[in-house]
């Protein structure tokens, strides 16, 4: 397909078709491999992009960074300490005056309904570099990652631990579109919501992707190639949650066990990142002295350390596929 994204913003996955998102995908790959080869070009020369951020960030931050900067253009970073949004001036304003300024703006905080109306009164495109609903940044980058680690046509994964987030909304709306073979592995309470559900079904119907939703490791993990977790409590959760998601998790925890039940001596383990693998974060000293969960939480250090595990791979890829994002919405 000939991929013309110009102007166009992104908020969440279903904002493309499924021949766009693949288009953005290949075009990942291509601005990857004229990287290495040092055939690339900056595509990008004189465009300004705001990057807002109401969540720390380091991945998605320097990953718009440096991909804006390799292809000639420049960045302006705005927070909440930094700026009026959100406390003296409203989002719909702010994008308002920030169109004026820049050719693209981009979002990482909480509500969807944020970004949404950010795009709603912005003139340039928009883009989710995370809410609590969805992360379309990192399924580019996530899609990207297997497909350089498989040699299927079809994806197969897993995702485990807390479903009802970003991530868990993301990877199964994404393999959806792909046409993947995706499994959520998750107690029921923690699935996606209804709504996302169907939106992934009516995709799947059309791509041939197959989504399953259990609450059984034994049933969800045979034969999945990938197995992707996130953490436990996301951003912003009160620190209080911590006791009941220990031990509605501690059973989904991925450690070699989890790995075995794939059945395939290939199956590789991604994450998102940070990870509390270990006792060197704060995250991770405190749930190893208040639960005695040691050598890790969601993932333990020695499948996070292990050869099977390619989560810088993913880290790398978040740098091309928001390169291609860029390019294929402003030029």
């Amino acid at each position: 397909m000939t991929l013309n994204l110009t102007g166009r913003d992104l908020l969440k996955e279903l904002d493309l078709s499924d021949a766009e998102f693949d288009g953005l995908i290949t075009l990942a790959a291509q601005l990857k491999s004229e990287r290495r080869t040092a055939a690339d070009r900056p595509r990008l020369a004189g465009k300004v992009i705001a990057l807002i951020f109401g969540k720390t960030s380091t991945r998605t931050r320097v990953a718009f960074e440096v991909a804006a900067y390799e292809q000639g253009a420049q960045v302006t970073v705005l927070d909440a300490q930094g700026s009026q949004i959100g406390h003296k001036e409203s989002i719909a304003d702010t994008a308002r005056v920030l169109s004026r300024f820049f050719d693209a703006i981009e979002y990482r905080g909480d509500a969807q309904s944020t970004v949404d109306e950010l795009a709603a009164y912005a003139d340039v495109p928009v883009y989710n570099g995370l809410t609590d609903e969805w992360h379309p940044t990192q399924m580019l980058a996530d899609m990207l990652t297997m497909r350089e680690h498989t040699a299927s046509d079809r994806l197969t994964y897993a995702y485990v631990g807390d479903a009802r987030y970003n991530m868990g909304n993301s990877l199964l709306v994404a393999g959806a579109m792909t046409g993947s073979d995706v499994r959520i592995v998750a107690p029921e309470a923690l699935w996606p919501s209804p709504d996302v559900r169907r939106a992934a079904e009516e995709r799947a119907a059309q791509t041939g992707a197959r989504l399953l939703l259990t609450e059984d490791p034994a049933e969800g993990l045979p034969g999945a190639e990938f197995v992707h977790t996130d953490v436990w409590v996301s951003m912003g959760e009160p620190s209080g949650v911590w006791a009941d998601r220990v031990a509605m998790l501690t059973p989904y925890r991925v450690d070699a066990r989890f790995m075995e039940l794939t059945g395939r001596g290939d199956a590789k383990f991604m994450h998102c990142l940070p990870a509390f693998h270990d006792e060197k974060t704060a995250v991770g000293e405190r749930i190893a002295t208040e639960f005695g969960l040691l050598g890790g939480v969601e993932v333990t250090d020695e499948v996070f350390e292990s050869n099977a595990s390619i989560v810088f791979d993913q880290a790398e890829n978040r740098m091309h596929t928001i390169k291609a994002l860029l390019v294929a919405t402003l030029t």
